[in-house]
């Protein structure tokens, strides 16, 4: 009966984390996607970051000696790009921790959700144990009194059968003694 107890456990466990594996987690995916998006920010802002380290040394100004207006407000447009880039950055890095945030609370959720339902199997498995041993003592109890029943039964019904024998004697015995009465009569 515990094999069976333990089969049971084992397939329900097993069905259980098949369950797990299966399910697909469109959290982690826009967790991913955000972190890419993330990524891509970052590329975009170290390139643009580039493009104003060379906008600084460019020199376009009289004879390639000095820097124009020209130059400088590239430079600043740039500069103005990298802080927008940067900002950017700033509100997809907080959505990536807010994402992170949702996903953990949500595996702490089925942590403590399966955490229940695993303690609710184990009490309805104590509850059934239990039972079944208060079965199993009432089993007992009733097998032992049955044999002991049987017997009683058993000398009961020889009790009747020797009681029933003496009866059919007596009464044979009377029957026999009254014959020769009513054998004289006639």
């Amino acid at each position: 009966m515990r094999s069976i107890k333990l089969l049971f456990l084992l397939t329900m466990l097993s069905g259980f984390l098949k369950q797990v594996n299966a399910q697909t987690n469109p959290d982690s995916s826009a967790y991913e996607v955000q972190r890419s998006h993330v990524n891509e920010l970052l590329n975009a802002r170290q390139q643009k970051f580039g493009a104003y380290d060379t906008s600084l040394t460019k020199k376009t100004g009289l004879f390639g000696l000095f820097k124009s207006k020209g130059d400088m407000q590239k430079s600043i447009d740039i500069l103005k790009d990298i802080v927008i880039t940067d900002n950017n950055i700033f509100l997809e890095t907080q959505k990536l921790l807010k994402i992170k945030d949702f996903e953990k609370d949500k595996f702490q959720q089925l942590a403590t959700d399966y955490d229940k339902q695993v303690s609710a199997y184990i009490g309805t498995i104590s509850k059934l144990q239990k039972e079944n041993e208060k079965l199993r003592s009432q089993v007992d109890k009733t097998s032992g009194n049955g044999g002991l029943g049987n017997i009683l039964l058993y000398i009961a019904l020889l009790v009747i059968g020797v009681l029933g024998y003496l009866l059919y004697t007596a009464k044979a015995k009377q029957a026999v003694q009254s014959k020769p009465l009513q054998n004289d009569k006639v």
